[in-house]
Parts: C-alpha cells; structure tokens; sequence
C-alpha cells in the first residue's frame, strides 16, 4: 500500500477535501497539478476534479463507492452536470437535513454504514445509489460515523471510542480486519483526517509515524 503526508489548501484534514474510489478519486478544483499526481499515484485511480455545495470540501458533502456517488441536498445542478462530463457516474441527492452526506455515511464496494437518524426513505435512496446493504448505526460514541472512520474494500479503522464488543460485532459482518486508532496526532475525526482506497492512503502532515503505521496496518 502507498502512503503519503500532506496537506490540502492548508489543511492537515484532508479527508475532508477528496472523495476517493477504487475506480476514480475528486479533489477540489484549485488543487495544483503537483499535488494531483501525488493523488493519482498513491490511489492508482484517474482523478479529476470539482465543487460540491460551492465548497471545496468534498469529503463533506459527498460520499462515494465504485458503484456510485451520494450527495447533499445543497449541491448545484451545475456541480452535478460538471461530474457527469469528467466521468460516467451513477450519482444520486439525498433529501435530508442531515447534509453532511461524507460525514454521515460511510461506505466500501459491499456494505454502507449510515447515521442512524437518516430515515428510511433516505437510508433506501443511499443502499439504491452505491448499489449496497446499508445498516444504520453508531460506531463507538459516534452518529457521524463517516467522520470518524475510514472503510475500504480491504480495512476498516477505527476510532477509539469503539469497544471490543462492537469491533468484534463489526469484523464479523464485513469479514475484514479493523484496528482502532487516531490519526493527525491524536484526532479521533480519522475519516476526515485522511483518506484510503485498496491501493493507498493519504494523511494530514501531522499524523505520527505510530497513527500512520496502525493505519497502513489495517487498510493495506
């Protein structure tokens, strides 16, 4: 697995700025070319970029497998039609007020965990979009359970409010390996502190050798 430290428009969050596939990766437009090929070659996936929600925080406002793309209700028609000319996506716009959609879902290639307080015309839009079984939850203290973990098609990781019951409970339903740690020296907002796909991971500058190893650990 390729790892790398960086940061994105000043940021050491950022997990908070990509959406990353195994298929393809979005990073914001005013990304510098440099940067973009560091992306491309620690996720081995084409990569282009856009806007969601007139903001450059994609992992915010979007959520994505290689079967499809789930955004906000606040992104714009012209945002949405920019996706579809970089690249042929299945996306779809969940109506909730739980806008957040990266933070709020999470999702590999198989399953999709959801903040429990989606409703379940919601949930089934998502489980319908990335092509999933979804499961409403919390993981550890957490609602925001995109925010705070990072799954891949191979790994899960953790944050460190789960206990050993739920991490069993979770190893046990998706068949992969977790580890539970923090990232970005200490944070337990993981998913937003870096961002993996079955090739690669990337983290804010700020993460330890001991949070990056622990990572690698579990997604590689």
């Amino acid at each position: 697995m390729k790892a790398t430290k960086h940061n994105i428009l000043g940021s050491d969050y950022v997990g908070a700025f990509c959406i990353c596939t195994d298929a393809y990766t979005i990073i914001p437009e005013m990304v510098g070319n440099s940067l973009k090929h560091i992306v491309e070659e620690t996720f081995g996936t084409e990569v282009f970029t856009g806007k969601l929600s007139n903001s450059d925080l994609l992992g915010i406002f979007g959520r994505a497998n290689s079967n499809g793309l789930v955004l906000s209700n606040t992104t714009y028609e012209a945002e949405i039609t920019e996706l579809k000319r970089s690249k042929s996506i299945n996306i779809g716009v969940i109506e909730s007020d739980l806008n957040a959609v990266g933070n709020n879902i999470i999702t590999n290639d198989k399953v999709a965990f959801i903040n429990p307080e989606y409703s379940p015309k919601a949930a089934k839009e998502v489980s319908d979009v990335l092509g999933v079984e979804v499961f409403p939850m919390k993981i550890g203290y957490f609602k925001t359970l995109g925010s705070s973990n990072i799954l891949t098609n191979r790994g899960m990781a953790l944050n460190n409010t789960v206990s050993d019951e739920q991490k069993e409970r979770i190893e046990e339903m998706l068949g992969i390996k977790t580890t539970r740690t923090t990232a970005n020296t200490g944070s337990l907002n993981i998913g937003i502190a870096a961002v993996a796909n079955s090739n690669g991971i990337m983290t804010g500058n700020s993460t330890t050798g001991f949070e990056l190893a622990r990572l690698i650990q579990t997604l590689e």
